[in-house]
Parts: structure tokens; C-alpha cells; sequence
């Protein structure tokens, strides 16, 4: 590219990064993970992990990326061009969070379709064949229909990979600064105005005292993994997506502060989607329920609104505010491998977004029907969408992440490091001794524990 590609505004830097970070994980997997793990007690550690974790790394990522200035792979060989193989961590990164996409960009055409089904009111249609109150039945019915059908998850998959390309195509201050800078305080907007309804519920202290009050009893081993788990994978960390953006930072950016900038929004959305869901599960009775995955949010949540006035409107709401969150996150994962596609082949900004989106609709295609009427074709017991997850969630990134803190921690100048936190000595940062340590010495152990939990 002829002229170095930035931000336009600051706002329009910490909302498209808020936005990479700010997705599906903030609103289905968290509540998930907090009640398969002891509720509040979940919450405090986990609040621990992201500020003992998740900014040092995050803060790690952005001086890497900015000042490399270059994509996820390019930014190792202008850091350390003596050092050969570490642009490997990078590649490694570009492919998980292609993988991830491949499969994102499915989920996100499900909340379209929830969204729309919300809006014309025949997600909450009557079924004769459902025996009369039996609203989860309902919903698992419309949920094999919209989710595990043959043709309706592709054409919504195909309208999201379409506006994801527009976006694209746009470039980084047109389309996607631009677009988060709507996307961002809609988000919040809906969040807050959930969390009030949800708090004004008959039985909304039941949920809040799971929520907040802490079972010390409750810690183990589990809840501590899991809780380090949910930091690393909710701030988007070692996918090349903070690495990429941070490529497009001014060099007046203030690294540190927008990492705990970015992290405690995303960990606020965390925490407002706890005091949705639980005060709203305890007021309708559905603490029996899986809140896992799938089953939160296409089962037991159009369930809970189906039993609130104002059942359409409630529900089209929330699955704006999902398909918003899904929409930002793709767009961030694309862009890694777009910038990659611009800045290693010199490719113009077209023909990147072309070559990486083209293939999607190929490998998410796949993905959308291995859930459905693929679904009995396995590997190593999982359906295709579940393997890349597993594979890339679970495995790819927690190495990626390890290797970024060592390449940070031992391979990188420490001069480097200090360069970019303090904007060439600009800055004072008292920090600075405290973040590299933990990226030397702490942070790899922890990420270590995040990739042995998988296989325990």
C-alpha cells in the first residue's frame, strides 16, 4: 500500500476494536461458563483473569502490531528480521482465525434468521403438533428448522458473508471504523436497556445474588481454568485480529490505556449479559435448563420471552443486539487474512477481500450443513463445525498464544517493547517492568493451563 492505513479518530479505534473482541463468546459462552461454574465465584476470577492475563497480552499484541506495522505475519520479520521462523506464529494465527470464521459466519447467519423469524413473529407461531405448553419443544422444533435445515442457514449464511464483503470493500476508516462506530453504541444501547427489563423481573434478586454474591466453596482447579479460558478466548487474544488492528493505531496511541480501555467494555458487556440472563431465568424457571451454546440462546431465551409482554419486540431486539455482535466479530477476523493477502502479495484492497471471502462460501457452506443434514459424517466423533472448533478454539489459538508471549517475553528487544508502550519515551509507564514479566514468566504458564484444561 503507498500510504500507511490508520483510524481515523480515537473513538472510531477503540470501537472497532471493542468490536473485534465484543461477540458471540460475551453473549453465549459466558453465561454458560459462569453457571457450569459456580456463578459469582465464576465472575471474580474471571474478572482476575482479564486483568492479570488479558491486558498484559492484549497490551502485547498492540506494541507488536503497531510497531511492526505490518500484518500478523509481517510484523515478526520487521521486529526480528535475524530471527527466521517466527513469522510461523502469525501464520498460525491467520489460519485459526480464518477456521474460526469459516464457522463464525454460520452462527451469524443463525441469529439473522432468529432475527427475522423475531420480526415477522413465526418463531413464536403455534405448532399443533407441540402439545399445548410445552414452549421448549417449540423451540427445538424451530431450531432444527432454522438452524439445521439444508437450505435456510445458507442463504442467511451467504447474506452475512455478502454484507461482510461490502464492508470490507470499503476499507478500514470507510467500512469497518465506520460501521463499529453504529454498530458499537447500538450494542451498548440494547445491552442497558435488556439489563433493565431483566432487573425489574418478579425473582431478579434470585438471579443477581447468583450472579454477584461469591460461593467461595465452589473454586476448584475447573473454575480456574475455565475462567482463564473465558478471558483469553472473550478479548480475542493470539486470533492476529489485535495485532492487525493495531497496525492501523497513530503513533500517538496510548497502548496501555486502550487495552484496559477495550478490556473492561468487553468484560462490562460480559457482566450485563449475566444480569440479563440469570435474574430472567430464576423470575421464569428455567434454572433446569442448559444455558450452554446453542440452547441458551435459540431454546431457552425465545422461551423467556415468549412469557414477557411485548414478546416480538423483546425478542427482535435481542437478536439484533446478537447479530451486531456477530457481525463485528466476522468483519475483524476477515480483515486479519485480508491485510495479509494486501501487505505479503501486494494485492489491491478488491482483490484481497475476493480471495478471502470467495472460498467461504465453500467452507462455511460445509460447516453449515454438517450440523444438519450432514451431521452423521464425523470426525474423530465430532460433526465438521464442532472439529474446527475444537481444533482452532481449543488448540490453535492457546499455542499461538504461548508462542506470541515468548517471541514477546525473550525474543523481541526489550527496547522494543518499551518503545511502543511509552510511544518512543513520550510516555511515562510505570507498568511497563509489571506487563513484561508476566508476558515472560506468568502468561505462557497460564495459557499452558488453558490448553492443558482442554484435554483433562
Amino acid at each position: 500500500m503507498s500510504q500507511k492505513t490508520t483510524f481515523g479518530s480515537k473513538i472510531g479505534l477503540i470501537a472497532t476494536t471493542v468490536g473485534s473482541a465484543v461477540g458471540l463468546g460475551n453473549v453465549w459462552r459466558f453465561p454458560a461458563e459462569t453457571q457450569a461454574n459456580g456463578g459469582a465465584i465464576f465472575l471474580l476470577i474471571y474478572i482476575a483473569c482479564v486483568f492479570i492475563l488479558g491486558i498484559p497480552v492484549m497490551t502485547a499484541e498492540f506494541s507488536l502490531g503497531r510497531g511492526g506495522s505490518s500484518d500478523a505475519t509481517g510484523v515478526f520479520r520487521k521486529v526480528t528480521p535475524n530471527k527466521k521462523g517466527w513469522w510461523l506464529v502469525g501464520a498460525l494465527a491467520i489460519m485459526a482465525s480464518y477456521l474460526i470464521l469459516s464457522f463464525y459466519m454460520v452462527v451469524s447467519g443463525w441469529t439473522l434468521e432468529y432475527l427475522i423469524q423475531s420480526i415477522s413473529g413465526n418463531l413464536y407461531a403455534t405448532d399443533s403438533e407441540i402439545v399445548a405448553g410445552n414452549k421448549e419443544q417449540l423451540f427445538n422444533n424451530r431450531m432444527t428448522e432454522y438452524i439445521r435445515g439444508t437450505y435456510r442457514p445458507l442463504i442467511m449464511t451467504y447474506i452475512m458473508l455478502a454484507a461482510n464483503a461490502f464492508v470490507l470493500l470499503k476499507g478500514v476508516q470507510k467500512g469497518i471504523e465506520k460501521i463499529s462506530n453504529i454498530m458499537m453504541p447500538v450494542l451498548f444501547i440494547l445491552l442497558l436497556m435488556f439489563c433493565v427489563v431483566s432487573l425489574s423481573l418478579p425473582n431478579a434478586s434470585e438471579g443477581v445474588s447468583f450472579f454477584l454474591k461469591p460461593d467461595f466453596s465452589a473454586v476448584s482447579a475447573k473454575t480456574i481454568v475455565n475462567a482463564l479460558g473465558q478471558a483469553f478466548f472473550s478479548l480475542s487474544l493470539a486470533m492476529g485480529i489485535l495485532v492487525t488492528y493495531a497496525s492501523y493505531y497513530p503513533p500517538k496511541t496510548k497502548l496501555t490505556r486502550t487495552a484496559v480501555t477495550v478490556s473492561v467494555l468487553d468484560l462490562g458487556v460480559a457482566i450485563l449479559m449475566g444480569l440479563i440472563i440469570f435474574p430472567a431465568v430464576m423470575t421464569f424457571g428455567l434454572t433446569d435448563h442448559d444455558l450452554a451454546g446453542s440452547a441458551l440462546v435459540f431454546i431457552t431465551l425465545p422461551e423467556i420471552f415468549s412469557q414477557m409482554s411485548g414478546t416480538l419486540f423483546w425478542s427482535a431486539l435481542f437478536f439484533l443486539l446478537l447479530s451486531v455482535a456477530a457481525f463485528t466479530s466476522t468483519i475483524s477476523l476477515a480483515e486479519v487474512s485480508v491485510a495479509f493477502m494486501e501487505q505479503r502479495f501486494g494485492f489491491t484492497r478488491t482483490r484481497s477481500v475476493i480471495t478471502v471471502v470467495a472460498p467461504l462460501f465453500i467452507l462455511s457452506s460445509v460447516c453449515s450443513l454438517s450440523v444438519g443434514p450432514w451431521s452423521e459424517f464425523t470426525i474423530y466423533g465430532m460433526t465438521i463445525f464442532d472439529f474446527l472448533d475444537t481444533v482452532a478454539t481449543n488448540i490453535m489459538l492457546p499455542v499461538g498464544g504461548i508462542l506470541l508471549c515468548v517471541y514477546m517475553g525473550w525474543i523481541a528487544p526489550r527496547s522494543f517493547f518499551r518503545k511502543e508502550m511509552t510511544n518512543n519515551g513520550k510516555l511515562k509507564s510505570h507498568t511497563f517492568a509489571i506487563i513484561a514479566f508476566i508476558i515472560k514468566w506468568i502468561a505462557p504458564l497460564l495459557i499452558a493451563l488453558v490448553l492443558a484444561g482442554q484435554f483433562l
